[in-house]
């Protein structure tokens, strides 16, 4: 009995500890399945998987004549398809649940910075008079775009379910393949608590 009582008071902080831990489910730009690990009573790290929205029609275009297929190639139109995106972040926390003076269940906010990584499929037509004057010519390819994201929000915790809704907002800044491209980005979700 003595060592069942010593296992449990061993194991509750642990226990305590893992109940932040979550995957969830979130709404937004990028549309991502999420899982988030908590490492201390502060810091989390976080990995999304999921779909994102193409770039305005005008950052594909510049990217095609940037790299035309010939010199004498002119843009008609793209579609995109298979839009992917992959974050990994780390996430600073603060319990602020006495400042908005909530009494059931607790309120986080929180900041952080991560990385992505985004790949677009995009549909190219265009023309080349030289080759064919009357002929709309099509070319696929693959758009990779990294870079950091900075970004902050809030996620309230239930007490008596195992669930946890955030809110968020952020930035993210092209290091590849545009230098300096911003887009701004956010989302809404929820979290299973295990």
């Amino acid at each position: 009995m003595k060592k069942i009582i010593l296992l449990m008071a061993f194991y509750l902080p642990f226990a305590a500890w893992a109940q932040e831990d979550g995957i969830g489910i979130r709404l937004g730009e990028p549309l991502s399945i999420t899982m988030k690990k908590f490492v201390d009573d502060h810091f989390a790290i976080e990995g999304m998987f999921g779909g994102a929205g193409a770039f305005n029609a005008r950052y594909y275009q510049r990217s095609f004549e940037n790299n035309r297929p010939s010199s004498n190639s002119f843009y008609a139109g793209h579609s995109t398809r298979s839009i992917l995106s992959f974050n990994l972040r780390g996430i600073y926390h603060e319990d602020i649940t006495d400042f908005f003076g909530i009494d059931l269940g607790y309120l986080l906010g929180y900041g952080g910075l991560g990385a992505q990584l985004r790949s677009t499929q995009v549909d190219y037509s265009y023309t080349d008079p030289p080759r064919n004057p009357n002929a709309l010519f099509r070319e696929t390819r693959t758009n990779l775009d990294f870079g950091p994201e900075i970004f902050g929000g809030a996620e309230y915790y239930f007490d008596d379910l195992p669930l946890s809704v955030f809110i968020e907002a952020g930035l993210f800044m092209e290091l590849l393949d545009r230098f300096g491209h911003l887009r701004f980005q956010g989302g809404v979700g929820v979290r299973y608590i295990f």
